[in-house]
């Protein structure tokens, strides 16, 4: 009776921590199957106690009647009392320990399919900026908290709700930052809460912001056929994608993180392909949305109605992943994307506004081991080993140019990482990454979580190392990061125009330039960080 009880603990404090479930929804079932067994298990005992009773009672109104098993003396008679006894004991601790259990588990479910969580994180970094005049800008100081609070609610089986609010800030006031100046745009202050990187980077008022907010439906066949899809509709959880949450220590968001990094808000839906061409974890994901609207004030004289006097058009983006292969160790992930009317800064000296420059497409397919040999050793079975290509290609429009070219360019990258254990603990992990990219790379990976900018983006070479250990369990961590970025071309992190996106060879510009001062040559952050979730 012990082992099977002992086994209902321990599967149902397993439920009540995994996190590994491909949704919310499947994660309470699963835990509502189990408080289902535990019951019906204490039902079981609750019953095997009261036969126990009745049979008790039925041997007290038999009276001094004599058998044989009586005739055996009364030492045999006190071992089975005493055996009695200690059944009584057992039964009565498993139905509190049962009790206990399905107590917890209906806590965990709040009685219906509503779950909160919370991830808060505060981080000490020291950022440190080598200027192509040879100047230097560096803070030692820099604290920040960021909050997110996560709710799901599942309806049933099919439909659930997933949404994200963040808020993340520096300590204190911020500054030398004011969003409302007239120079706001020249020092980047205008840019605090732009959409594509809200939440992401510490803002100066403090607010708490959707980071992520969808609809998402799911079913096990499409059109009558063998095909598992699903489909989602709002602010997408596009950050943090595929091995950019390595260093993260979080599940992978949809996108890979080698060219798309940013809050977006869209549709997509995924159909699984395994079933029906029996080729391992094969599915491929449609995506589309708008990155940004073109639509007047609200005390305007037509409000919401598209502004034809500006030089700017809604901003769009289509594409799709595809994943040919993934077994569990090995995968292969593929992603493709255009987007429509991006944008730069209409003035480098008097910046007032944007302007729509032209399109972008870009392509990324990446390898991943998650086990490098076959049983070679414990460490390598834990041992994650990625290589990552990517491409972009910019097309401008009739009236401008993009990343200082009226002609189609194009960027390359690459990115290769280990992600290892720490050897300190089981779940602790080590890693060590390295990127490249060409002249004309462009990303769209602004909301990368480094404070010194996208390390993906960069016109040059990225080396960074980290190491992450769990303090309690998989609530409280530590995590020690060091990022360096060596540029060889200005503009890694520019927008996709001339403005601020024209590659300049760093190493050819003379320190007397007008702009070598606010072109950044070396970058470094240097980052502590204690993060709890539940």
């Amino acid at each position: 009776m012990n082992k099977p009880l002992l086994g209902s603990l321990i599967a149902a404090t397993l439920l009540l921590g995994d996190a590994s479930a491909a949704t919310m929804y499947e994660r309470f079932e699963a835990m509502e199957k189990e408080m289902m067994r535990l019951q019906n298990e204490l039902a079981d005992l609750k019953a095997e106690k009261a036969a126990a009773v009745k049979s008790e009672a039925r041997d007290d109104e038999e009276g001094d009647e004599a058998d044989e098993e009586e005739a055996k003396g009364p030492k045999a008679q006190y071992s089975e009392e005493e055996a009695d006894e200690e059944e009584g004991t057992n039964v009565n601790e498993a139905i509190e320990e049962l009790q206990e259990s399905v107590t917890e588990l209906t806590k965990a479910t709040s009685g219906n399919h509503l779950k909160l969580g919370v991830d808060f994180r505060t981080s000490y970094d020291m950022v440190n900026y080598e200027m192509a005049d040879g100047s230097r800008h560096e803070n030692n100081a820099l604290l920040t908290n960021r909050l997110w609070l996560n709710m799901d609610w599942a309806a049933n089986e099919n439909i659930s709700f997933t949404g994200q609010l963040a808020y993340h800030k520096t300590y204190g006031s911020r500054f030398a930052v004011n969003p409302m100046s007239q120079t706001s745009m020249q020092d980047g202050s205008a840019f605090e809460t732009f959409d594509w990187t809200g939440n992401e980077n510490p803002n100066y008022d403090g607010g708490l912001y959707v980071k992520s907010a969808y609809y998402f439906y799911r079913n096990d066949t499409f059109l009558g056929a063998d095909i598992p899809w699903t489909f989602s509709l709002g602010r997408r959880p596009s950050t943090n994608g595929h091995l950019i949450n390595l260093r993260e220590n979080d599940p992978a968001a949809s996108p890979s993180g080698h060219t798309i990094n940013v809050e977006f808000d869209g549709l997509s839906s995924k159909f699984g392909l395994e079933k029906l061409t029996g080729v391992p974890g094969m599915y491929i994901k449609l995506c589309a949305g708008q990155g940004a609207t073109d639509a007047k004030p609200m005390f305007s004289a037509t409000p919401y109605a598209m502004d034809k006097s500006d030089n700017t058009l809604p901003i769009y983006l289509g594409g799709f992943i595809f994943v040919p292969y993934d077994n569990g160790q090995f995968s292969v992930g593929t992603q493709f994307y255009g987007a429509q009317n991006l944008i730069d800064m209409d003035d480098p000296f008097n910046p007032t506004g944007f302007e729509t420059v032209g399109d972008l497409y870009s392509g990324s397919i990446y390898m991943m081991l998650n086990g490098i040999g076959n049983e070679w050793s414990e460490f390598l079975d834990d041992t994650t080993l990625f290589i990552s290509g990517a491409m972009s290609r910019t097309d401008p429009n009739e009236n401008g140019s993009m990343l200082g070219s009226t002609e189609m360019e194009n960027g390359y990258s690459y990115w290769v990482g280990l992600n290892m254990p720490s050897l300190i603990s089981e779940e602790g992990r080590f890693g060590l990454e390295f990127n490249h990219g060409s002249k004309y790379w462009r990303p769209v990976t602004y909301g990368e979580d480094t404070m010194i900018g996208s390390k993906v983006a960069a016109r040059g070479n990225a080396y960074e190392a980290y190491f992450t250990e769990p303090l309690l369990d998989d609530v409280l961590s530590l995590q020690v990061r060091y990022t360096y970025i060596d540029y060889d071309y200005s503009g890694s992190n520019g927008f996709f125009g001339s403005t601020t996106g024209t590659p300049m060879k760093i190493s050819e510009i003379p320190a007397a330039h007008p702009f070598a001062g606010s072109i950044v040559d070396k970058a470094q952050d240097l980052r502590v960080y204690l993060r709890y979730r539940y």
